[in-house]
């Protein structure tokens, strides 16, 4: 079995910046989302907490956003007030979470809610990656309901590559 932080490397297709913490799991075992922390290694300020790692998330959101998504949610957080105050709700845990792990430095700060913004939608797969997290953000549980279950029959990862018999499923 390979460790986290290679799987991650091969999900994502480069090495982490940081070490991160695999804050969920598919029934395969392997990476969905991690906790990065405020700061890379090098001391770069990082905003997005909760990353999605899953290649199969991480297309069948691309998808999504790639036929409108975001616009779609900036549009119901406008039109629907319960929607746009669990949003604003989500985005400031968000930033109330990472503050919590920000160590004293004099240099600068990540800031912002999900993914850095201070409202409204940047990106769904931090929206998402958020909702695996912690269960608590509105445009993620309905990204979740669009792209779930994430039903991969072989392991994405495998023997520290992409696993030529996982398929990507639409």
């Amino acid at each position: 079995m390979i460790d986290d932080r290679q799987a991650v490397g091969v999900q994502i297709g480069r090495p982490l910046r940081a070490e991160s913490t695999v804050v969920q799991r598919c029934h395969l075992g392997l990476p969905v989302v991690v906790e990065v922390p405020p700061h890379l290694d090098d001391g770069t300020p990082f905003p997005t907490l909760f990353w999605l790692t899953c290649p199969l998330a991480i297309s069948r959101i691309g998808r999504l956003e790639g036929s409108g998504g975001v616009k779609r949610m900036e549009a119901k957080a406008e039109a629907d007030d319960v929607f746009r105050s669990a949003l604003e709700e989500a985005h400031s845990s968000y930033e109330d979470l990472r503050s919590q792990r920000l160590s004293q430095s004099d240099g600068p700060q990540p800031s912002g809610g999900v993914g850095g913004a201070r409202a409204g939608v940047k990106c769904l797969h931090a929206h998402y990656a958020h909702e695996v997290a912690t269960g608590s953000n509105p445009v993620g549980q309905l990204v979740a309901g669009w792209i779930e279950p994430l039903d991969c029959n072989e392991p994405c990862v495998k023997s520290g590559s992409i696993n030529p018999e996982w398929v990507n499923k639409p």
